[in-house]
């Protein structure tokens, strides 16, 4: 436990005197037969505003992550878990958030759209971060956040346990661990450390493993306090019942998304099987992630070249020099690919 962190020295003062909108559906919880409260329409199939806690997802996550339900936040996809993050803890203008780069880009674009400072660390060595560079920075009382993310994207590999654990116990902000690859990855969640540490947010997704990507579900798991003023800054309604019902049925339906995650680990090895066969390709980075980041002899040309061959790949030339990232696909996906990369002249 950091015990000399203090979450009421970090929340913004508008937020601890926010009083959050209570809508009709949170002041009235029960069951009845005429619902009259919420300025709704009688008629339709979804005319209904839906669950605003979210508390069958919550009640089926708590039983699979062992946590309590009041520990979880159901959020509009990762982005908002992120973004309310920045809302809850950042003064524009004035505070700074530290990531470490290569990684996932919407904490800039986010800290960006809410005016706080980025400090950037460059992982070293296997893409790890630097607890010897990072050190002076733990300090800084101007940073209220650090992002990690691990599987980190888009380089593929974890990050070292025993490093998060570190920068949780000795940085007096907070720590968000962004886990949205993990269910490919062998290496323990972090969920399991939340009660250890309450600087802590851990960030989940159903967009990766779940395969929901188009419901825009994300999921933060936290002390109660943190998952508090989550709800209270958050909008009243902020999942959809439609993308609900889709997360409900896939928790419902476990085995057939195992079944989808080692289909995807043993595609996984056939596709770095296969790309290291290739003249082109350089290197092949370790990966727990669902996708290949894989050094080449030019990736301009070879993304705009794939491209024209109607696949897409992702360029990260421009944070991984001469680097693309390649999705795990289906066994006929990876093979188009394959084979339109024999063919490079």
């Amino acid at each position: 436990m950091n015990t000399t962190f203090n979450i009421n020295n970090l929340v913004r003062a508008n937020i601890k005197a926010l009083k959050p909108y209570s809508s009709a559906r949170d002041e009235f919880k029960g069951t009845a037969d005429v619902f009259l409260d919420a300025n709704e329409n009688p008629f339709g199939t979804l005319n209904r505003y839906p669950d605003p806690q979210q508390s069958k997802i919550k009640q089926k996550l708590s039983a699979i992550k062992s946590v309590k339900t009041n520990q979880i936040f159901v959020g509009n996809g990762s982005d908002e878990v992120i973004d309310l993050a920045f809302r809850i803890f950042c003064e524009p203008g004035k505070d700074k958030v530290l990531t470490f780069t290569p990684t996932y880009g919407m904490y800039d674009v986010s800290a960006n759209i809410n005016n706080i400072e980025v400090i950037k660390q460059p992982l070293i060595n296997d893409f790890q971060i630097s607890l010897n560079q990072l050190q002076p920075y733990l300090d800084f009382e101007d940073i209220k956040i650090i992002f990690i993310c691990s599987p980190n994207n888009p380089t593929g590999n974890s990050i070292n346990p025993e490093d998060i654990e570190y920068i949780s116990e000795n940085f007096n902000g907070i720590v968000i661990v962004d886990e949205a690859y993990i269910d490919f990855s062998a290496q323990a969640s972090f969920i399991k450390n939340i009660n250890d540490y309450n600087n802590l947010i851990v960030s989940q997704t159903f967009s990766k493993a779940w395969g929901l990507a188009g419901v825009r579900v994300g999921v933060a798991y936290a002390s109660e306090a943190i998952i508090e003023l989550y709800n209270r800054v958050k909008p009243p309604y902020n999942v959809s019942t439609l993308n609900q019902e889709a997360v409900l049925n896939s928790l419902n339906n476990q085995i057939e998304v195992a079944k989808n995650i080692d289909t995807i680990l043993s595609e996984r090895k056939k596709l770095k099987d296969a790309l290291s066969q290739l003249a082109i390709v350089k290197k092949i980075y370790p990966t727990d992630a669902n996708f290949l980041l894989v050094e080449i002899d030019n990736a301009d040309e070879t993304y705009q070249y794939l491209i024209n061959k109607k696949v897409i790949i992702r360029n990260r030339n421009t944070q991984v020099e001469n680097c693309i990232r390649i999705t795990v696909g289906t066994a006929v996906e990876n093979q188009k690919l394959i084979e339109a990369l024999k063919n490079i002249k």
